[in-house]
């Protein structure tokens, strides 16, 4: 569909919920992924009860998707969800879960201001007077998101979907996602025996959970917006599911995550023991240095492999890109990582 035609389409169908007459100016394509698309939008609304100015992002399906990856409607819930428990979240709105609108379900959430690019997170001047703010910020944000719980979602559906088709208990999330794992190695072609020798590490060393809470899935540097005023918004929120907290705290802290500063061990702009003394006030709870380790060998895996699921794309023909391609000779780089932190868990 041609842009000017789904503009068409939106002002039309807004118009129509919203008892309005709806206008759509500066609609612009911004960076998306594999299995969404976004359009930047400012949207007025004249008459009806939500008459008014909006700037929004459109998000919608691409119609491909990634393994473990939520669909539109699943995550709009999620975030939603999130939103209300008082993480500095986009607030979404507007979720349409009918195909025959655009070809795809889709929803809108707030514009908000920002980057979200590694290097300039890390490394630029202007973000020099905050990054201890953005620190504080995040760390208290994401113990907003573990607050949490199954127990909290009210939609039995929701909740379903981000077990992940697994038994979530917290004797189980570290052996559901070690499975998980295996599956998807399984499924590769060819053999990576450092990565066989990883899982079975895993497998033998998995710890009980102290809850079982709501995990973002990707929170990194890369995944939330700042400016010179700290932290504006927690974004991309298509790999949430329950889990143990501690998978989400290590996941920042991977050497993968911190673009060139290595010693700034959470997501490249902090000391990990201070982005951790932070989130133990906030949340109340005490985390485990031997599950900090057990979760990161964790993360490693699953970045190699995902890395390798790149690389398929591309070598595959379903999506051809030098990145993609790139990404993939990587998996060696998460593979060491994870054997080093096994070997000095053993020490």
């Amino acid at each position: 569909m041609k842009d000017s035609e789904l503009k068409e389409r939106l002002e039309s169908y807004l118009g129509k919920r919203l008892q309005g007459t709806v206008e759509i100016a500066n609609m612009v394509s911004l960076s998306g992924g594999a299995c969404q698309e976004n359009f930047s939008a400012d949207i007025k609304v004249n008459g009806g009860p939500e008459s008014g100015q909006y700037q929004t992002v459109y998000r919608t399906d691409k119609g491909a998707s990634l393994l473990a990856s939520l669909s539109r409607i699943n995550e709009f819930k999620v975030c939603r969800m999130a939103f209300e428990a008082g993480v500095k979240t986009p607030e979404p709105f507007w979720l349409e879960s009918d195909n025959s609108v655009t070809g795809n379900p889709f929803y809108f959430m707030k514009r908000i201001q920002g980057k979200a690019t590694g290097r300039f997170v890390v490394k630029d001047p202007s973000l020099n007077k905050v990054r201890k703010q953005i620190t504080q910020e995040l760390a208290e944000n994401l113990a907003s998101i573990h607050s949490v719980t199954p127990e909290k979602c009210k939609d039995e559906k929701l909740k379903e979907v981000l077990n992940l088709g697994q038994h979530v208990s917290g004797k189980t999330v570290a052996q559901g996602s070690v499975q998980a794992l295996r599956s998807q190695l399984e499924s590769m072609e060819g053999a990576y025996p450092a990565m066989e020798i990883i899982l079975n590490w895993l497998e033998k060393n998995a710890p009980e959970s102290d809850a079982v809470v709501l995990i973002h899935g990707d929170f990194r540097t890369g995944n939330f917006m700042v400016n010179s005023e700290g932290l504006q918004g927690i974004v991309d929120w298509e790999f949430a599911h329950w889990g143990d907290r501690h998978e989400d705290l290590t996941w920042l802290c991977m050497r993968d995550w911190r673009f060139g500063k290595l010693n700034k061990e959470a997501g490249g702009f902090a000391d990990r023991s201070e982005f951790y003394e932070i989130y133990e006030k906030a949340s109340g709870v005490k985390l485990d240095p031997i599950k900090i380790r057990y979760w990161e060998v964790m993360g490693n895996l699953r970045w190699a492999i995902g890395c390798i699921g790149q690389a398929e794309r591309h070598l595959s023909g379903k999506d051809k890109g030098i990145e993609l391609a790139s990404i993939g000779r990587r998996a060696c780089e998460m593979e060491y990582e994870a054997m080093r932190l096994i070997e000095e868990s053993i020490k």
